[in-house]
């Protein structure tokens, strides 16, 4: 059949497509019979409008839970492989050659250091704490000191530490021990730490400071009465039983009651120094706030005491006076209103020690043959250097500045007097510095001068000062650190006799010490008189008081271990502070570092300079 295309030309229709749509329908199906069947991939399937048959998943059973096969499967063979590699590398590593890095060996100071501070653990008294193991032959002792005196302002005087040989608690000599002890912490922590004593000598610290806070109403704003020592170098009545200088034994086999001598009114020196304790202490314990805090009132107490009434504790006829008497009470007033300053940031402390008048007092404009020498009794010193720190660090400058450039000046004199090219002080011929003009027990002072001039040299360093001058001649800082090292080194074995004065240092020294524990066995108990014994014995002591610097040898370097003769063989708590401060100074030299500058300042906030007062006028 022909058709028209309407754009010219034949239009042809082929039959096939004139079928209608069942025609079409039939003729596929006959072609879907026809056409050989094949099964479907996935993708084909899924396609299909029909639902997805899923594969069933198989589990293992670990008894509490089922885990998928495979999972269980991924995690065994992860373990199993980080075995064999863990395995495989630590072989490798044990076959590989080691290098050890050993710790460098301590410096002696630092060896000294450690043992030094044993010296505190072993006078301890009252109820020992359970870590005390470094003094086995020690034990519990005292427990009875001021009990059982109702109506009184103490509970009981356990606690503190004995004062040298015997078993006396004298808080004049113990608070200036606490005093330097705090002091050297303030300034070397970082040293104390790298020798692993800092926790050490803080739990001494605080040893005495607790005992110290029982000796007067330190919860009271004011007092009128405060304990000067416990137990008696003195015959009562006639009897020398209860007497703790004539009886030689153990302290944990004193029973009997002990004599609490008490000052009234009149006690400035010993409230001061007491005072310079507590404050110092607070700023060792600064992160302890409730502790520093008790320790700071404390201060102001005795401070406050102390400058009521002023007069010497030590009057002529007492006790005190024959073993501790204090020349003079105004350097302790100085001492402790400086450290109280830096314990509070108060400026009426400040004010005070930086009066003329207080410091004419004081004698520090003074040149007395001891003028410099450093000790339980004379505190100008260590006052003059304390705020001799505050003058190179802060320069507050005026008002306070033309008394702080005193002290500073008169520090360097000091310094200048140690120097073996100025002849005020003699030396032995194996070079010791006689600061007492020869008279027995030189060792305490001169361990007191070494670290004095050791912190000078560090604040001089700190302050970016190269030395300082004596007359016309200056001097570097080296020339202090040579003047400390020569005569702590003296002290530890570096003498004619060759021999360490501090037990328990080096090969050689005192086996005699003059010490009842230290001489009379642990297992054995002694009456008062029945110890007496062991004191006359020329035996070495059975217990070794490691850390115990003795009185040390005479002017003429000559020594005799005789545990009879004190004057050569005794230590006391006051000659160990100043050998600790001492040491640590020197210990680990520059690769620890120098001081700590800015904890003293802790509580010291900015310093606001007045302006001063006009000149006066001019008249023709």
């Amino acid at each position: 059949m022909y058709g028209r295309d309407p754009w010219g030309g034949p239009l042809e229709i082929n039959a096939a497509d004139s079928l209608t749509d069942d025609d079409r329908s039939r003729n596929l199906q006959d072609l879907d019979r026809a056409t050989p069947s094949r099964p479907l991939d996935e993708t084909q399937q899924s396609w299909l409008l029909g639902p997805k048959v899923l594969k069933k998943k198989k589990y293992v059973d670990l008894g509490c839970i089922l885990v998928s096969r495979k999972i269980f499967l991924w995690t065994l063979g992860t373990i199993v492989v980080t075995a064999f590699l863990s395995g495989f590398i630590t072989l490798i590593v044990k076959k590989l050659p080691h290098h050890n890095h050993k710790e460098p060996p301590l410096d002696n100071y630092t060896i000294a250091l450690r043992i030094g501070l044993k010296f505190f653990n072993a006078q301890q008294s009252g109820k020992l704490p359970k870590n005390n193991n470094s003094v086995k032959w020690r034990g519990d002792s005292c427990l009875q000191d001021g009990k059982g005196d109702p109506g009184l302002y103490y509970k009981d005087l356990v606690g503190g530490y004995y004062d040298a040989g015997d078993s006396i608690k004298f808080n004049f000599p113990m608070s200036y021990a606490m005093t330097m002890l705090s002091w050297s912490v303030i300034e070397y922590s970082a040293k104390y730490e790298a020798a692993g004593e800092l926790d050490h000598v803080k739990e001494l610290i605080k040893w005495g400071t607790d005992y110290f806070l029982k000796t007067f109403n330190s919860s009271a704003d004011n007092i009128n009465v405060m304990v000067e020592q416990v137990g008696s170098g003195v015959s009562v009545g006639g009897s020398v039983l209860h007497n703790d200088h004539y009886c030689w034994m153990r302290p944990e086999d004193i029973h009997y009651k002990r004599l609490v001598s008490q000052c009234y009114s009149d006690c400035s020196d010993l409230a001061a120094e007491m005072a310079a304790a507590l404050a110092s202490a607070s700023i060792v314990f600064k992160d302890n706030r409730l502790y520093s805090e008790k320790l700071v009132h404390g201060a102001k107490t005795l401070y406050q005491f102390a400058t009521f009434n002023k007069n010497r504790y030590s009057k002529p006829g007492t006790e005190s006076s024959k073993f501790y008497n204090s020349s003079m009470y105004e350097d302790e007033l100085l001492w402790g209103g400086a450290w109280l300053y830096y314990a509070t940031g108060n400026v009426t402390y400040l004010e005070g020690v930086t009066s003329h008048y207080m410091a004419k007092k004081a004698g520090a404009f003074g040149n007395s043959p001891y003028y410099g020498v450093f000790s339980w009794d004379n505190k100008l010193p260590g006052a003059q250097l304390l705020l001799t720190r505050m003058r190179l660090f802060l320069s507050p400058g005026y008002p306070y500045e033309e008394l702080l450039s005193a002290f500073h000046n008169q520090t360097g004199r000091v310094m200048c007097s140690y120097l073996p090219y100025y002849k005020k002080f003699n030396r032995t011929n194996g070079g010791l510095i006689q600061l007492n003009h020869g008279a027995p027990q030189p060792l305490q002072y001169v361990a007191n001068a070494a670290f004095l001039a050791a912190l000078f040299s560090d604040y001089l360093d700190a302050a970016d000062t190269p030395g300082w001058y004596c007359g016309p001649n200056f001097y570097t800082t080296e020339f202090l650190r040579d003047f400390s090292r020569s005569q702590i080194d003296y002290i530890l074995g570096k003498n004619p006799r060759k021999m360490s004065y501090v037990v328990g240092y080096g090969q050689r020294y005192p086996k005699q010490v003059h010490h009842r524990g230290a001489s009379i066995p642990k297992n054995k108990r002694e009456t008062c008189t029945g110890g007496l014994k062991w004191k006359k014995s020329k035996k070495g002591n059975p217990n070794t008081i490691d850390g115990a610097m003795v009185a040390g040898p005479d002017k003429n370097d000559g020594f005799h271990d005789v545990r009879s003769n004190y004057n050569y063989t005794e230590p006391t708590l006051a000659g160990n502070a100043g050998l600790v401060a001492a040491l640590v100074a020197l210990s680990g030299e520059k690769a620890v570092g120098g001081i700590d500058k800015n904890t003293m300042f802790s509580a010291v906030p900015p310093l606001l300079m007045a302006t001063p007062p006009p000149p006066a006028p001019w008249t023709p």
